[in-house]
């Protein structure tokens, strides 16, 4: 699959974005992605064949990720660099992983975001609690922390999403 934007950039700069599956030479660049946006790169490469990275060419410029359960998954990871904001890319990232939790027969997917819950909300996801994370969702590195450092949870918000 190829998606490929052109950024508006400074006076004829044009970024572009080819999405393909991560590599597991991409795991450095993933985890600095990551944890650029000050979110948590835990056991990426657990999960890297469900994985998704867009490729300048030249460095990785966004990722997203899902960690699949059974018929439950967290969508992880979100992130595209500076120089790919407000052009789509967020959405390219999220329909890809979405795509797949279908292909896989996930049934709900969930998520925890610090500020994007509009985003993730045009995407179909509501706002939920951690008591509503099914026990498949919690079997997840990040429900597992958060419910061991509910003063992190509380900066959070949970959401789900029927696929």
């Amino acid at each position: 699959m190829e998606n490929r934007k052109s950024g508006a950039g400074n006076a004829g700069d044009r970024v572009s974005a080819k999405l393909r599956g991560a590599r597991a030479e991409d795991l450095a660049a993933i985890d600095a992605l990551i944890m650029a946006e000050h979110l948590p790169a835990f056991k990426t490469g657990e999960f890297l064949e469900t994985f998704w990275v867009l490729d300048s060419g030249d460095r990785l410029l966004g990722c997203v990720g899902l960690e699949v359960y059974g018929e439950a998954a967290l969508l992880r990871s979100v992130v595209t660099g500076p120089e790919l904001r407000g052009q789509g890319y967020g959405n390219v990232l999220v329909f890809r992983a979405m795509e797949e939790a279908e292909r896989l027969g996930v049934k709900r997917v969930y998520l925890f975001t610090m500020d994007k819950a509009p985003f993730f909300a045009r995407h179909g996801f509501e706002i939920c609690t951690m008591d509503d994370f099914e026990p498949a969702a919690r079997q997840c590195t990040q429900y597992s922390i958060l419910v061991d450092h509910p003063e992190v949870a509380t900066v959070l918000t949970a959401m789900r999403r029927e696929v």
